[in-house]
């Protein structure tokens, strides 16, 4: 009997439980990776989120991620993690161009959800009343669909 043939809600009890630190030792980091990572994190995450800021609704968790990966205490696999997803968050090119409307996106919310739940016990809730702090601190409209079709946008501040 395979999955498929499992009665409904039964199919996951064929898949054999990973431990958590199977999990962890299964998450292989190449320092230099990590390191070109949190360069390109650290000198463009803060433009690249102001730019995008109102297109995003994974502002939080991105902050959060942000926060996690540049605290001293989170050890280094969870921010090697954290920073690769930031990183493809920063990246001009991605699987989805960021401009297409609705879908642009989906991919680096997907990254970035993916390696929030591989090091979920990395974040923690400091690292989300920063976010929010941050977030209250630099509130913007929401850009509507009609917008972000005509093309990028821009947000100049207050006239």
């Amino acid at each position: 009997m395979d999955a498929t043939d499992a009665p409904a809600g039964k199919a996951t009890a064929l898949v054999p439980a990973i431990s958590d630190a199977a999990a962890e030792e299964a998450i292989r980091v190449d320092p230099l990776k990590a390191e070109q990572d949190a360069k390109v994190v650290l000198s463009r995450f803060w433009k690249k989120l102001r730019a995008t800021l109102a297109r995003v609704p994974f502002a939080e968790q991105l902050l959060a991620a942000f926060y996690a990966a540049t605290d001293p205490a989170t050890p280094f696999r969870a921010k090697a993690t954290l920073m690769g997803a930031l990183a493809y968050f920063i990246a001009p090119v991605d699987v989805l161009p960021d401009f297409i409307a609705f879908l642009g996106y989906t991919d680096d919310a997907t990254v970035l959800f993916m390696a929030i739940r591989t090091v979920q016990g990395a974040l923690k809730p400091e690292h989300y009343d920063q976010a929010k702090a941050w977030l209250a601190g630099n509130a913007t409209a929401r850009t509507t669909a009609e917008e972000v079709a005509k093309g990028p946008v821009v947000d100049h501040g207050e006239a």
